[in-house]
């Protein structure tokens, strides 16, 4: 069995031997279209992240018999046209629940307690000369009492209540599948959740329902006070709405994980902002703690196994 992994790189440092014990492995650190061509061509299981395959990719590979995806979502993948060839498309699902929450409760924590502002005040030495023993120069608040607002309420966004539960926040989300299937808080509709939230955590896919669902109208139905954050798809939010409203304190800041354009180009507004104190990136890192990229290759090979 030929198996080739055509964007590894994107894994960073993992052992890769599971694949290894299934068959004749092969590992490209990453591949242009037309090296991804080439190298399927006698492939029996293809492992890719995120290089597009399309028809032209899965006509290039006449024996593929598995498209295997190192991520939960399959965007990236013409399903429709790999069925039609009677090729099964396998994802990984809830590999990274612990570590996207965990990623979320670092913005989260961040934005509300100021953070860099700290660390910068011990580190430039501007502590050590005030005379003082402490710094009340930042007006940082506490999470208990405030109200978090989920939008998205699956495994990830039903983690994320269960732990600001534990800090004494009060939870509510709103469906954007419109089903409302969760008991444990009210479900509210957008403008409630963005008009009452102090925190606003976004944990949905991304779809016809959630592309460009806040904007800057909805940004302007969010208290000044409040902060954003998101680590569910880069486009579910328009991003020159947001940094635009983070700049003039329509609301008080935001925590981004995901892009629109992954990297961010260097032309960003994100990076050209009047205020970027406001903001905290992190560069598409939610998913990949080293046990979630773990048990990522461990849920690939398991479907591998498996067979088709």
């Amino acid at each position: 069995m030929k198996i080739a992994f055509l964007d590894a790189a994107t894994m960073g440092n993992v052992s890769f031997e599971p694949f290894e014990r299934l068959g004749d492995f092969v590992l490209y650190e990453s591949s242009t279209p037309e090296e991804a061509r080439e190298r399927v061509r006698d492939l029996d299981v293809l492992l890719i992240n995120k290089v597009m395959v399309d028809k032209d990719l899965i006509d290039s590979a006449p024996n593929l018999k598995l498209i295997c995806i190192a991520a939960t979502g399959v965007n990236n993948i013409d399903v429709e046209y790999a069925a039609s060839k009677g090729i099964p498309v396998r994802n990984a699902v809830g590999y990274s629940t612990d570590s996207v929450v965990q990623t979320t409760f670092m913005h989260i924590l961040s934005l509300v307690g100021g953070a860099p502002y700290f660390d910068s005040s011990v580190k430039s030495g501007s502590y050590s000369r005030s005379g003082m023993f402490t710094d009340p120069n930042w007006n940082w608040w506490e999470l208990a009492g405030k109200t978090i607002g989920i939008i998205g309420m699956g495994n990830i966004g039903s983690k994320v209540a269960k732990i600001a539960e534990a800090f004494g926040m009060n939870v509510c989300y709103y469906s954007t599948s419109g089903t409302g299937h969760c008991k444990e808080y009210p479900c509210l509709s957008l403008e409630e959740l963005l008009r009452t939230s102090d925190i606003v955590s976004v944990h949905a896919p991304l779809n016809e329902r959630t592309k460009n669902l806040i904007g800057k109208e909805q940004l302007a139905m969010m208290k000044p006070s409040a902060y954003l954050v998101n680590v569910g798809r880069g486009a579910i939010i328009v991003e020159e709405d947001l940094a635009q409203a983070v700049d003039e304190g329509v609301i008080a800041g935001a925590g981004i994980d995901v892009f629109v354009t992954e990297p961010l180009p260097e032309n960003h507004p994100y990076l050209n902002m009047a205020h970027p104190e406001r903001m905290r990136f992190s560069p598409h890192i939610a998913w990949a703690s080293i046990e979630a990229r773990d048990r990522l290759i461990g849920i690939m090979a398991e479907n591998i196994a498996k067979g088709w």
